[in-house]
C-alpha cells in the first residue's frame, strides 16, 4: 500500500467529511432544492442508501428521487440556454414539474420548462404535456397546420382529444386548453374551426396489452452461465463469474463473452446460491435403465464443497474437470456438486410437432 506524505490529507477522510457536510446542509435545509438533488445523488453514488439518507435528514426516498431527477432536468434547461426568468422561477420551486419532464429529450425539456413557466402549470398538467410533446415528437410529418414548437404539440393533443367528444362541456374544456397552449396562428385557426364544426371522430380503442403473468416458480426459469464442454480445465470452471439476479423477473447482467441457458425453476435449481453448467455425454456418469448415452447438461452449485456419500461432485483431477462420487471424504478439493442432470428433450418427430392439430389427434 502507497503511503501518504507527511500532513497529506487522506481521501477516505476528505470522503467521509464531505458526505458529513452535505448530510449537515440537507439536515438543516441549506440551499435550495437543486442543490438538495445534486447532493443527494453525491451521497447516493458515495454509497449512502436512500433509507440512510432518510434517517439522517428527513428527506423520505420518494422525495430524494423527485429532486434528484428534477435537478438534472434543471441542469438540462441551464445547458440549454433556458430564459433567466425560467430559472429563477424553477431555482426556488417546481421540482415536481420538473420531475414531470424526464422523460423528454435535453431540448425537449428546455422548451417544455419554458412552457410550463409560461402558462403556470401544476405538476399533474405537466404530466399531460411532457406526453404531448413525447407524442408529436414522433411524427415525421407535422399534423396539418401544426408547428414544431412544444405549445402546438399540445395544442394538437388538445385538438384531437376534442374531435372524439359529442359532449359540449368537455369539448369546450379541450377547445380552450388548445386555444391557451397553441403558439402558431395555423394551429389556433385549426382549433378555432372546432367551433363551428361538430363531427365527432370516433376515437378508436387501443388493444388489449397482452399481459401475461407466472403462475409457478417453474415457469420463471433461471438463466445459468454455461462454463463449456468437457473437456475442460478445473481453472475454466473457478473462472466463471458469480451471476447476480435482479428480481422480480430474474435479470441477469454480464460483459463480455459469455454462454447462458435457461432451466425451469426447479426447487432444487432455486435453493442454489451459485449454479453453473458444463456440458458433457451422460456415460461419465453410471447408467440408468440401460439407457443410450447422449449429451448431458451438468449444474454444478459451486457454493456446496462440504462431502456427503450420496452426491456426484466436481474435482480437479491433475487440472482436468471431472464429475465423481466418494464413498469416503476425498483428501483434495472439492469445486461444487451435481444438482443437476438435464437430458435434452425427446421428439420423436420434429415436422410432427410444428402441426399441432397432427399431435391433437
Amino acid at each position: 500500500m502507497t503511503e501518504l506524505p507527511p500532513n497529506a490529507p487522506n481521501p477516505e477522510n476528505t470522503s467521509n467529511e464531505l458526505a458529513q457536510e452535505l448530510l449537515r446542509k440537507l439536515r438543516q435545509k441549506q440551499g435550495n432544492w437543486v442543490e438538495w438533488g445534486q447532493a443527494i445523488a453525491s451521497l447516493q453514488k458515495s454509497g449512502y442508501n436512500p433509507q440512510d439518507i432518510f434517517e439522517a435528514t428527513g428527506f423520505e426516498p420518494v422525495q430524494q428521487n423527485q429532486v434528484i431527477v428534477g435537478s438534472q432536468v434543471y441542469n438540462s434547461l441551464e445547458k440549454a440556454g433556458a430564459s433567466a426568468a425560467t430559472l429563477a422561477h424553477y431555482a426556488t420551486r417546481g421540482s415536481d414539474v420538473l420531475y414531470e419532464l424526464r422523460l423528454l429529450t435535453h431540448e425537449e425539456r428546455a422548451a417544455a420548462g419554458e412552457l410550463t413557466f409560461t402558462h403556470k402549470v401544476d405538476a399533474d398538467e405537466a404530466r399531460e404535456v411532457a406526453k404531448a410533446i413525447k407524442d408529436f415528437s414522433r411524427f415525421r410529418i407535422l399534423p396539418e397546420g401544426f408547428s414544431s414548437h412544444p405549445g402546438d404539440a399540445v395544442a394538437y393533443q388538445a385538438w384531437k382529444l376534442a374531435r372524439q367528444y359529442s359532449d359540449l362541456q368537455e369539448r369546450s374544456r379541450l377547445i380552450a386548453k388548445g386555444l391557451r397552449f397553441a403558439h402558431s396562428e395555423t394551429a389556433r385557426k385549426q382549433i378555432e374551426q372546432l367551433l363551428v364544426d361538430f363531427t365527432v371522430v370516433s376515437k378508436r380503442p387501443a388493444p388489449i396489452p397482452p399481459f401475461f403473468r407466472f403462475d409457478t416458480e417453474d415457469e420463471l426459469p433461471r438463466i445459468v452461465p454455461v462454463v463449456g464442454e468437457l473437456p475442460l480445465k478445473a481453472q475454466e470452471l473457478k473462472a466463471v463469474p458469480l451471476v447476480e439476479e435482479v428480481e422480480p423477473f430474474r435479470l441477469v447482467k454480464f460483459a463480455g463473452e459469455q454462454a447462458w441457458v435457461a432451466l425451469p425453476g426447479w426447487q432444487v435449481l432455486l435453493a442454489a446460491e451459485d449454479p453453473v453448467t458444463i456440458l458433457a455425454m451422460s456415460d461419465r456418469f453410471p447408467k440408468q435403465n440401460q439407457t443410450e448415452s447422449g449429451p448431458v447438461l451438468v449444474v454444478v452449485d459451486r457454493s456446496q464443497r462440504e462431502w456427503n456419500d450420496f452426491s456426484y461432485f466436481a474435482v480437479d483431477h491433475d487440472g482436468e474437470l471431472d464429475f465423481q462420487w466418494f464413498e469416503t471424504e476425498p483428501e483434495f478439493p472439492i469445486l461444487g456438486k451435481v444438482i443437476i442432470l438435464v437430458r435434452p428433450r425427446k421428439i420423436l418427430d420434429e415436422n410432427v410437432t410444428k402441426d399441432s392439430w397432427q399431435i391433437d389427434e
